[in-house]
């Protein structure tokens, strides 16, 4: 299935209260829409991620994988403020007839959540049978079930939180020091922060991976070794690859997302916040993740009301939550019956 774009017709209204005219949003379907409407799956993708779905989270999503389009109707929408499709910073600003770059305006995970939700509107979609995402996309699964606590059924919320931590404030801050010192990014062209965004990804890699997983995959071979490292070679070659396929300008205002996202925002709190949530709800947490640790799963577990618990370790860290698919899969199938109507099973409710 090719990438399709959504053009909304009426002003977008941010949650600063500033607007975006002609907001377009890329997307990816699969399958159909059964008689009954009542078999979306709905994929709220991470960070750098795209809406193909089917390409980047193989193994759940394919075929002959557990999320399959002969059984559901998949629907993944690429972010606000990404470069795949939907309205970023390098869009046509329709004020100048230029590019946003740094004049875009500031945005946030309940930003995103609204543009789905003029998605579905858009679909046809009352009803989402199942929302999953992980890391950012968790943050925009939880915020939907928020907003939305009667569309959403089930929400599977993997490596994320309530509230972005103070730790991971850090990281991304330290990503943007490093687009920032790199001078080009405020050139105002597609590329500029390259060299910057380079560096910001060689630092975002050692969040997303474990101390493990380095000490395997780059040990040296060699004890003569005084130069040239398999781990440096590593991070240059990770953040070259970002660079060939992604922006500086997106980065920056994708990482900023991250920091700002706190579901009790003018919500009279956190816990007030989870409260409201109707969804049957399993939480999944990675025992190795360093950027989004165990206990911010258990806390979800523990505040939403029909929420169940799994956690398991990786090799991988955090970036195992796009990896280990088998173990998803499996803990996926023991929270659903796997009768058709897909109900809960041994759901386990919160403290």
């Amino acid at each position: 299935m090719s990438r399709q774009t959504y053009t909304y017709s009426q002003t977008f209204k941010l949650e600063s209260g500033k607007k975006l005219e002609g907001l377009e949003i890329g997307f990816h379907t699969y399958g159909r829409l059964n008689k009954d409407r009542d078999n979306v799956v709905w994929v709220c993708h991470a960070l750098t991620a795209n809406s193909d779905v089917f390409d980047w989270w193989k193994g759940l999503f394919g075929a002959n994988d557990y999320f399959n389009p002969e059984e559901y109707f998949i629907v993944c929408a690429n972010i606000l403020g990404s470069n795949y499709g939907t309205t970023s910073p390098l869009s046509e600003n329709p004020t100048t007839g230029q590019p946003y770059y740094l004049s875009f305006p500031e945005i946030t995970v309940r930003d995103m959540v609204n543009a789905h939700r003029l998605l579905a509107d858009h679909l046809g979609i009352n009803d989402v049978k199942i929302l999953i995402g992980g890391s950012l996309g968790g943050q925009q699964a939880l915020e939907w079930s928020i907003i939305e606590p009667n569309r959403i059924k089930n929400v599977i919320l993997i490596a994320t939180n309530a509230r972005h931590s103070p730790w991971g404030v850090a990281f991304n801050e330290s990503q943007r020091l490093a687009i920032a010192a790199d001078r080009s990014f405020y050139a105002n062209k597609p590329d500029g922060g390259s060299k910057g965004l380079k560096a910001a990804r060689s630092i975002a890699l050692l969040s997303y991976r474990s101390y493990k997983a380095y000490s395997i995959t780059q040990q040296e071979d060699s004890d003569k070794k005084t130069d040239d490292f398999k781990a440096s070679s590593y991070q240059n070659y990770q953040g070259d690859k970002l660079v060939k396929r992604f922006n500086a300008y997106s980065y920056w205002y994708l990482s900023k997302v991250m920091d700002s996202h706190n579901v009790g925002r003018s919500r009279h709190g956190i816990d007030k916040a989870l409260s409201l949530i109707k969804a049957k709800t399993l939480v999944i947490g990675i025992k190795s993740d360093v950027l989004f640790p165990i206990e911010e799963q258990q806390y979800l577990f523990n505040h939403i009301p029909k929420a169940a618990f799994a956690e398991f370790d990786s090799f991988y860290g955090h970036d195992g939550f796009l990896i280990e698919t088998e173990v998803l899969t499996n803990v996926i199938t023991s929270f659903f019956k796997t009768d058709v109507k897909g109900k809960i099973i041994e759901l386990q409710q919160s403290a």
